[in-house]
This record gives structure tokens, C-alpha cells and sequence, in this order.
């Protein structure tokens, strides 16, 4: 073989493994896209009946006070066009801030190309997981959204079920932001009324969008208990929920075991759950009957006052044990996965086990019966063990100023309190869900409030923030 056709073989061999990158990218992009189900624009028109309240159909939404009510009612695909109807430009606004960060956090081009090709390959039937309702709830929303501005990032449809996974897909990762979450149950006699109470703060430290413009939705799903629920724009699923019947649960992050990509992300499976649970242990039952994706803990609570956690580890049984009258869930796992090296991880290196003591703590000089306002100062607490002074955002504290949401479920009396913005710092606004749930959008108005913090208008908080402004911005 003379040397000129060499150079020609080798050279054809150097643009063939330089084109590899480039082929592989077109195939997946061809091989690995979600197909929505067919969707059918419906008739009719948003509907504003003041600056604050809009319609489509017998859905709406309203704010208050920085908390946007989002009524939506029908089956799935009803409820995906009401949602991007009244919800589009909250929608695409989250969508925006995650490609932004996305973009900080992964600089290069090439490599967010690279890792977008591996998701759509991992992630290859993620809607697959999903029922039918859901999926065409997906696929009319994503409809719902056009004009698309992201539509040649990726569609709508698919983009929609990856932030449907979005929790299960971050909680994968060993270094993930939502390992932070503190849960109080309270019942019995030292409550107020004997009630049952759940409160839990929700960290999710992705992004302030999913604090600056919480949701809180009521959803009526043909056929199914209505629930509230307090998540983002775009995400009707479930972290924080409580139905109908009083029954309440929230999910909290836990690492053990591997991940499933055949199993439900966990939002959906708590939304299914709050549609047909009629107590605790129903929930439980319905809960046993779902794959997870990735290994967590879910608290739950009734008015009959049966606070049970399960943690739930793909491919593992799951381990269910009851809450005493006065108690306190973090992220650590106590059940088989408790010695699973993850889970030791966790416990070592995170402030799971701190957070639990400082709450068990605090519970225990507590010695009137508990309600809504005592519980919203345990969810604010800043300060460890023993009341030592922190650093204001000391990943030790219950409150590292961090939480997207924090909220107060009284299970009995069928009340809820969220936090107002920024993290557990402004007003707890109360609703009462009986009327919201037969609400046709007039008497969404918070029957109440816990005051906000008084640290919010110090002048130690604004050093703070300043501080960390100056700092993100580097």
C-alpha cells in the first residue's frame, strides 16, 4: 500500500471518528423523542373576571398575596389545557430559569449537548411510567404552550415529563439539593383540640422561582378526592398535599439503593394517592402498590391522628413504622436501608441527624397543647441544639433559609397555612380547604395569617442577603 492511499485511509478513519459525536446526536435525537399523545385544541377562551381572577372553563386561577390559587378541574386532558391556558407564562418563565442555570452550571455548549443526549437516552421511556390520564394531560399542556419559545430545544411534551421527573431525576444524583427537608407530626393530647397536625418545611435549592411563585392547586380529577396541593408552576403533582378526607402527607429526599428508570417518578404516585386515599394507612397500602424511581421517605397523617412513614427504595420492600405523639422526620432512613453505605453518607456528611435532635428538642419544651402558630415557629427555627447561635443559612438549622415552601396542616379541622415569600420568612396565609374546594373562585381569600418573620425586616437579614447577592453573582 503506497503512502499516499494510507494517508487517504487514515484520513477518511480521523473524519469517521470525528463525525461519531455528530451521528450519534442525530440518531438519538431521531431514536429518543417522547411521542405526545393526539391532542384537540378545545373551544373557548380565558375569561378575566378582575385584575386577580381568570377562567377557562371551570377552571382559574387567582393571586393572593404572593401565592398564585389554581383551581383545576376535569379529566387529565381537561386539566393540561386549563393549566397552560391560566398557567402559560408562569410555565415557560420556570422552564427559562432552570435552561439559565442549567447554562451556569454547565458553561460549554458541547458538554450540555452531551449530557442533554444522555438524559434523552436514560430517560428514553420516562412517559412510559406514567398513566394515561397523565400523559395526555402532558401532551395538551405542552399544546397548550404554543407559541413554544423552547420548541427547538426540545418539545414541549417531552420537556414536561422530565420536570414531572425532575425530583426523582435530581434526587439521583449523589450530591443533590433537596437532602434538607424537616417534617413535625403532632396528635393527641399535647395538640391543640387533640388535632392532627403535619407540618414540614420544603427544601429545594434549585432555584428561587419555585419560592418567588409557589402555586397552590386544587385539583378536582374526574372520578378521583379532591386535594390541595403546594408545588410550582407546571407541576400539579404532589410534595405537599392534603385531600378531601384529611389526609395529608409530604415526601422528603433519602439516598439508598440504585435508580429505577422503570419506576413512577414519586410526584405522580403521591398525586394518585391523594385522589384515593381515605386514610393513613390507605395511603400506605397505595404506596406499596407503586415502583419508586429513586429511594425516599414519605410522611403521612389522618384525622384519626396515625402518623406512619414509609421508605420507599426501588426494588427493595418497603419499611413502614408509626410516628409517636410528638415527632420529627429529616432524611436519614432507620428501616433495612438504614446501613446502606448512601444512607451512612447521609447521616455523616449531612445535617439529618442534627435537624432531627434540634426538633425532638424544641418539641419537648413545648408544654401547652401545639397549633398552627407554634408549629410555623418550629419550621423557622435557626438556631442548634440547645439553642446555639448559627450563621444565618447554617445547613444545621431547621431553617437555612432555603426552603421553596413551608407548610401547617391541621388534618381535622381541614385547614392548611403556606408560606408567603422569601423561603419560611413572610406571612403563613390560612385557608380553609372546605371552602376552597367548593370554591368557585370567590372566596379564595385567606381566612387568616401568621405574621411574617421579624427577621425579615432587620437589618441583619438585608446584610445577609447582600452578602448573598455579592456571592452568586462572582
Amino acid at each position: 500500500m503506497n503512502s499516499k492511499l494510507r494517508r487517504r485511509r487514515v484520513g477518511v478513519l480521523a473524519l469517521g471518528v470525528l463525525c461519531l459525536p455528530w451521528l450519534a446526536h442525530v440518531v438519538i435525537n431521531r431514536l429518543c423523542v417522547l411521542e405526545a399523545p393526539k391532542t384537540q385544541a378545545p373551544a373557548g377562551e380565558v375569561r378575566v373576571a378582575d385584575g386577580s381572577l381568570k377562567y377557562f372553563g371551570k377552571s382559574y386561577v387567582r393571586e393572593i398575596d404572593g401565592i398564585t390559587v389554581a383551581h383545576l378541574e376535569g379529566d387529565g386532558g381537561q386539566i393540561g389545557w386549563a393549566s397552560g391556558k391560566l398557567l402559560r407564562d408562569a410555565i415557560l418563565n420556570t422552564e427559562a430559569r432552570l435552561f439559565s442555570h442549567f447554562e451556569d452550571y454547565v458553561p460549554k455548549s458541547w458538554a450540555r449537548l452531551i449530557l442533554l443526549d444522555w438524559a434523552k437516552v436514560r430517560y428514553s421511556r420516562l412517559d412510559q411510567n406514567l398513566d394515561g390520564n397523565a400523559r395526555q394531560e402532558l401532551a395538551n399542556l405542552g399544546l397548550s404552550l404554543e407559541p413554544d419559545p423552547f420548541k427547538s430545544f426540545m418539545p414541549a411534551y417531552q420537556r414536561l415529563v422530565y420536570l414531572n421527573g425532575l425530583y426523582d431525576i435530581s434526587l439521583s444524583f449523589e450530591r443533590a439539593p433537596m437532602v434538607g427537608c424537616t417534617t413535625f407530626v403532632v396528635h393527641g393530647a399535647g395538640s391543640e383540640k387533640g388535632h392532627s397536625w403535619l407540618a414540614r418545611n420544603f427544601d429545594f435549592e434549585v432555584d428561587e422561582v419555585f419560592d418567588q411563585k409557589k402555586i397552590l392547586y386544587l385539583m378536582f380529577e374526574t372520578g378521583k378526592i379532591p386535594y390541595a396541593s403546594v408545588a410550582w408552576p407546571g407541576l400539579p403533582g404532589v410534595v405537599s398535599g392534603m385531600n378531601a378526607n384529611g389526609v395529608s402527607l409530604v415526601v422528603h429526599g433519602g439516598r439508598a439503593g440504585s435508580f429505577d428508570v422503570t419506576g413512577e417518578p414519586v410526584l405522580q404516585t403521591l398525586r394518585g394517592v391523594m385522589g384515593q386515599a381515605q386514610s393513613s394507612h390507605e395511603a400506605i397500602e397505595l404506596l406499596r402498590q407503586k415502583r419508586p424511581m429513586v429511594s425516599h421517605i414519605v410522611v403521612v397523617t389522618d384525622p384519626s391522628g396515625e402518623g406512619l412513614v414509609i421508605e420507599r427504595i426501588p426494588r427493595q420492600a418497603p419499611y413502614v413504622y408509626s410516628l409517636a405523639e410528638r415527632a420529627v422526620v429529616t432524611n436519614h432512613f432507620i428501616g433495612p436501608a438504614a446501613d446502606d453505605p448512601r444512607n451512612q453518607r447521609v447521616r455523616e456528611q449531612t445535617s439529618t441527624i442534627y435537624r432531627q435532635q434540634r426538633g425532638q428538642q424544641l418539641l419537648s419544651r413545648i408544654s401547652h397543647p401545639i397549633a398552627a402558630a407554634d408549629l410555623v415557629s418550629l419550621l423557622r427555627e435557626r438556631r442548634g441544639i440547645n439553642s446555639t447561635e448559627l450563621p444565618l443559612g447554617d445547613r444545621r438549622a431547621i431553617s437555612a433559609l432555603i426552603a421553596a415552601h413551608g407548610v401547617v396542616f391541621d388534618t381535622n379541622a381541614r385547614k392548611l397555612w403556606v408560606s408567603t415569600p422569601p423561603h419560611l420568612l413572610g406571612k403563613f396565609l390560612e385557608f380553609r380547604i372546605d371552602e376552597l374546594l367548593r370554591s368557585n373562585g370567590t372566596s379564595t381569600v385567606p381566612a387568616g395569617s401568621i405574621p411574617a418573620d421579624p427577621l425579615l425586616a432587620s437589618v441583619q437579614y438585608g446584610k445577609w442577603l447582600e452578602a448573598q447577592t455579592k456571592h452568586s453573582s462572582r
